[in-house]
């Protein structure tokens, strides 16, 4: 048993010269100090765990912001500080928003210019997704709640829907001027022919996220920011997209020329009309 010093001291070892065994403490002296009786460590390094929660009337930005001024101020420049649980996940996503969202935005455009063979008019389409982040926003603050990762699932959902009314007005409005149709009259028709498509598709969503946004018992808390997101977002954007898309139209678009073009000049050459077909190419739209 080794539970005291003596029980440490009394333990017998052979002595290299005489071949005796003779105390411990005949050839070392005991000195008692203090120490931690266990290391934390944290990412390989060493670490001290510090655990708090949210006050009531503050969010999670609040409190980190809080926490790294306090740091900063209280401890050395070589004191590394590192988040974990909730704080953590709320650090690594929020550095990761902005990539994400670009990301969205780049494969949306990239997907409308194949579509629309033209780098223009997704230009145009894409109007419509500052103005469903706006509603997004105004929404979260209308409820108290921050961005988290619930929110963010749900702008990048709400990037490829508000884009789709944009979809349907610059569409329709390639096909009247293809049919002759002069600029100011195609978009004007466009725009009052998609009025309906537009406003049921976009009250449907809207509307369909509504069990989320009114949902409660076991995970609604999560389930609450996905459908404020879609329901705000969708409702601010179907009303301000039915004047900026045709705005943004007319600037933009006045001297570009749908899929559809291309397409039919082909065909004419093929049917034997090489001459007009390689006059309507360059001939520019009816205005």
């Amino acid at each position: 048993m080794r539970a005291t010093n003596t029980d440490l001291t009394n333990i017998r070892v052979r002595s290299s010269t005489t071949k005796e065994l003779i105390p411990l403490a005949s050839v070392v002296k005991l000195e008692e100090t203090s120490g931690t009786m266990r290391l934390s460590r944290f990412n390989r390094l060493r670490a001290i765990k510090v655990t708090a929660a949210v006050a009531p009337g503050y969010s999670m930005d609040q409190a980190v912001d809080w926490f790294r001024q306090t740091v900063a101020a209280e401890l050395p420049r070589e004191a590394t500080l590192m988040f974990d649980g909730e704080s953590g996940e709320f650090t690594r996503t929020g550095q990761q928003l902005f990539f994400t969202f670009l990301l969205a935005l780049a494969v949306v455009y990239l997907v409308l210019a194949a579509q629309f063979e033209s780098f223009v008019h997704p230009v145009i389409i894409m109007v419509t997704v500052p103005l469903a982040l706006l509603g997004a926003v105004l929404g979260l603050r209308l409820y108290g709640l921050t961005v988290n990762i619930f929110s963010e699932i749900a702008v990048i959902m709400l990037i490829g829907i508000a884009a789709k009314n944009g979809v349907l007005i610059v569409e329709f409005a390639n096909q009247l001027r293809d049919r002759g149709v002069e600029f100011v009259d195609a978009l004007v028709g466009s725009a009052v022919t998609r009025l309906r498509p537009v406003l049921m598709t976009s009250l449907c969503t809207a509307f369909g996220a509504l069990p989320l946004l009114l949902a409660s018992g076991a995970g609604a808390e999560q389930r609450r920011p996905i459908g404020i997101v879609v329901f705000y977002g969708m409702l601010v954007s179907v009303f301000l997209t039915l004047f900026a898309v045709p705005t943004a139209y007319a600037i933009l678009a006045r001297k570009t020329r749908s899929p559809q073009h291309v397409s039919r000049i082909v065909d004419r050459l093929l049917a034997g009309g090489g001459t007009a077909g390689t006059a309507a190419a360059h001939a520019p739209y009816h205005e």
